[in-house]
């Protein structure tokens, strides 16, 4: 029975490591597949009645990385800083996704009054577009708006 001890101990824990990958945040595997890449295409921000729409094709490439239990977003200018377009913006943290609900835990950001936030939106995948559609509520930064951002899957 000693003999067997290592391999069953090592069995029952790879097997009880599969059952719960993925509980909290889904992390897109039996759900939408939320995993990978994603080239924001274009935000629409309405907020006290305004909209404003910007393509993210053309002065500025921002992407989302996620995982299954984190996401990143990486934002910059492709002026290289030269102009004054000149941006750069990056975050990060946790996120749970259940059905279409997308929530994220924002850990870190270089607006720091955006950190400790917790953002709910709704998403849909259709082949290789995201929508991503929910309110961004920030106190410490006067900020409450609609946010609908359109990505494109990055291959």
């Amino acid at each position: 029975m000693k003999a067997y001890f290592p391999a069953l101990f090592f069995i029952v824990f790879t097997i009880s490591g599969c059952g719960s990958e993925g509980q909290n945040n889904n992390g897109g595997q039996k759900g939408l597949p939320i995993q990978g890449t994603w080239k924001l295409l274009s935000g629409t921000l309405i907020e006290k009645g305004d909209t404003t729409v910007t393509d993210y094709t053309n002065n500025v490439s921002f992407i989302k990385i996620i995982n299954n239990t984190h996401f990143a977003f990486l934002q910059h200018d492709l002026n290289k800083g030269k102009d004054s377009t000149a941006s750069f913006s990056a975050g990060g943290g946790t996120y749970t996704l259940k059905d279409s609900t997308y929530s994220e835990h924002l850990e870190y950001c270089n607006a720091r009054e955006w950190e400790g936030n917790d953002f709910h939106f709704t998403v849909t995948i259709q082949n290789d577009t995201l929508v991503q559609r929910g309110v961004e509520k920030v106190e410490a930064a006067g900020v409450e708006r609609l946010n609908i951002e359109k990505y494109i899957r990055v291959k």
